[in-house]
């Protein structure tokens, strides 16, 4: 497992973390879906036309598929969940998404589930929770419920891209353009019908789409996609974690928002998950060496 990989790969979650202060601070307000949808459907459209890819065969049903599990579906539970749910609470419940692709990965993949990958999860849940959580937080089991089916899809979204992989033919770029694209046609009615579009848009609303699409949606996922093909599932699913790490960081750094002694111990609680599942990948990886027999 190559650290420039690992790296790459950690860029997609990190840039995923600066959603929340680019949506709050740049967006209109109260419209989730509508920035989910900019964020995914043009640059689907604008990576299809550009490198001139069509999904073909089985692979309607399969970028279908994946369109939906890691960006279509997922956005609307994701944000289904936050209107639900405290944000802290809300990513408490999908930081279970590892332990998913845990057992989906040796379902699917046949991959082994190892003792240090329970022990990842369990630090990762608890650094989460430390980091974003809440005294006063309230749950409601639909919200829980949603949470919990979002984190399935886009664990579910992980493993099927590893076990499918590309399409003959069809690079990175064209690959990550099919899947926002169906995940984009998905929202857009959705949109239409529960938020609608919004009177006026401002530059700073333009300035924020713009980021959403180029850097959160065709660069970040262009690079998930990326790492997923190239690392063990685990080691990509725990990146995820680092999100909720970047979004504290920006708020203490740009919108003011208190850092607690409990969150710096969440922060290092989620690195130290990073550090161990990754190094449970790196040594599932290493040949077993032989053993040498000792003449006498």
């Amino acid at each position: 497992m190559s650290p420039r990989d690992l790296f790459i790969t950690a860029l997609a979650p990190m840039v995923w973390g600066s959603t929340y202060l680019v949506t709050t601070q740049f967006l209109p307000a109260d419209r989730p879906l509508l920035a989910a949808t900019v964020r995914a459907l043009p640059a689907g459209i604008v990576l299809m036309l550009v490198t001139r890819t069509w999904p073909r065969g089985s692979w309607w049903f399969k970028a279908a598929a994946l369109g939906a599990l890691n960006i279509g579906l997922f956005f609307f539970l994701l944000f289904f969940t936050a209107y639900q749910l405290p944000g802290g609470l809300a990513a408490l419940v999908g930081s279970i998404q590892p332990l998913f692709v845990l057992f989906l990965g040796a379902l699917l993949l046949g991959e082994r589930i190892r003792l240090a990958h329970i022990v990842a999860c369990a630090v990762g849940a608890a650094g989460v929770g430390l980091l974003v959580l809440r005294s006063d937080a309230s749950l409601t089991v639909i919200g829980v419920l949603a949470g919990m089916a979002g984190a399935l899809s886009m664990a579910a979204g992980i493993v099927l891209t590893k076990r499918w992989g590309r399409p003959d033919g069809v690079g990175l770029l064209g690959f990550t353009g099919l899947q926002l694209a169906m995940g984009g046609v998905m929202l857009l009615p959705v949109t239409l019908v529960v938020e609608g579009l919004p009177t006026s848009v401002t530059l700073p609303n333009l300035a924020g789409f713009a980021y959403l699409s180029v850097i959160g949606a065709l660069v970040a996922y262009a690079v998930w996609f990326r790492g997923i093909q190239r690392l063990p599932t685990m080691v990509v699913s725990f990146l995820g974690f680092l999100s909720p790490l970047v979004a504290t960081a920006l708020g203490f750094v740009f919108l003011g928002e208190a850092l607690s002694g409990w969150q710096i111990v969440g922060a290092v609680l989620v690195l130290g998950s990073v550090y161990l599942v990754q190094r449970a990948g790196a040594d599932a990886g290493r040949p077993v060496p032989a053993k040498v027999k000792v003449l006498s």
